[in-house]
């Protein structure tokens, strides 16, 4: 039984590359198919600023003919420039129950790493850290939520089987919306007694405005995260462009100090939640459906996408209580919008201060998303 792997370019046809999700998650029951139209674009480098500063290829493999799995690989410049590094991506790694399969993939993206000089592959990321991130090891009874990935069980030992070995552990937190418990709540009241802090919501008539500020207050934030990788003026443009869509101004907002935006938080309507009967597909019917689910009905899931404080605001003793005062305020935006629940992360396994807190808002990790790395020519 031979396996042939096919190299596709981004933007050209993608069609098989796409088609493997629905032969890898057909009849599970959890997976969401992810609209179509965001993957050619995500893969596009005229749609997608990544390419700017990134390469990637993008591979099939089939075994007697079938499409049985698929893989990314990406040298992001901006990552090495950050990181002084020789670390290269995988991402989109979906495969059959077939450690064939998976090792023939995974050795297809160690080959094109090698290629330009990468010394470590690591991932999957698709395509960066900054979108969907990690292999799901556990939770896999629950569809994913926005911009979050979903995996077989068995993707994660032939991973291993193939020589990757683990790095981190993001976890993907579900918390339940609720009143703030005391701790949490005293914060928020301490914080708002405050006369120069405000808290106030994202103004979408100015987005893209807003989500420059977002982002550079993120850049600065998330600095010292590990495999942290800035977004840049293009990313930011074109993230207020996805987010005028779906942008819900009641679960988004900033916390400023004299009027300076000092914090952030985005937190964002499920849209999986609203689009799990597409088939990926849009059309005149589903973006209909797609728009009254989520701007009419309103959707009862949301993502915590973004939490961050400025750094030298981080380190105020006048300021400790801003974080938890931050959760309580999502909390209560929560309880207001007729939201029942939230995924609040990714966060990092080793970021102990921030899980902490979250716990202490009685949210529970109920996935695990896995990166995984390997020397490269191991």
């Amino acid at each position: 039984m031979s396996i042939e792997i096919i190299e596709h370019q981004p933007g050209g046809d993608l069609d098989d590359f796409i088609q493997v999700a629905y032969e890898i998650y057909r009849g599970d029951p959890a997976w969401v198919a992810p609209l179509q139209m965001e993957i050619r674009d995500r893969l596009a480098p005229s749609k997608n600023p990544f390419f700017e500063h990134a390469e990637c290829a993008l591979f099939t493999a089939r075994k007697d003919g079938k499409l049985v799995g698929r893989i990314s690989a990406q040298v992001d410049h901006e990552h090495l420039r950050v990181h002084q590094d020789t670390a290269g991506f995988f991402g989109f790694f979906d495969t059959i129950d077939d450690q064939e399969v998976a090792s023939a993939l995974l050795s297809t993206a160690e080959k094109w790493l090698a290629d330009r000089g990468m010394a470590v592959m690591r991932g999957p990321f698709s395509l960066s850290i900054n979108e969907e991130s990690g292999l799901l090891i556990e939770g896999f009874d629950t569809p994913p939520v926005l911009m979050c990935t979903h995996h077989r069980p068995y993707q994660g030992a032939l991973a291993e089987g193939a020589g990757l070995v683990k790095v981190q552990d993001l976890f993907g937190w579900m918390y339940k919306v609720e009143p703030p418990p005391p701790r949490a709540e005293k914060a928020w009241q301490t914080i708002q007694s405050m006369p120069e802090v405000r808290f106030r919501s994202i103004r979408p008539r100015d987005l893209k405005h807003e989500i420059s500020v977002l982002l550079e207050i993120f850049n600065d934030a998330w600095e010292e995260n590990w495999g942290f990788v800035p977004s840049t003026e293009a990313e930011a443009k074109k993230m207020a462009k996805d987010l005028a869509l779906i942008l819900d101004r009641r679960l988004s907002f900033f916390v400023e100090v004299d009027g300076e935006p000092v914090a952030m938080c985005v937190c964002l309507p499920n849209v999986n939640e609203a689009i799990r009967d597409f088939d990926g597909k849009l059309n005149p019917v589903t973006i209909t459906k797609l728009l009254w689910r989520l701007k009419v009905r309103g959707v009862k899931s949301a993502r915590l996408l973004l939490l961050g404080i400025r750094k030298k605001f981080r380190g105020s003793r006048r300021y400790a209580p801003l974080s938890a005062s931050m959760y309580s305020e999502i909390a209560k935006r929560g309880i207001k919008a007729g939201y029942e629940w939230a995924e609040l992360g990714w966060t990092l396994e080793s970021n102990r201060a921030i899980n902490a807190g979250i716990r202490g808002m009685r949210a529970q990790v109920y996935k695990v998303y896995r990166v995984y790395e390997k020397a490269i020519g191991t």
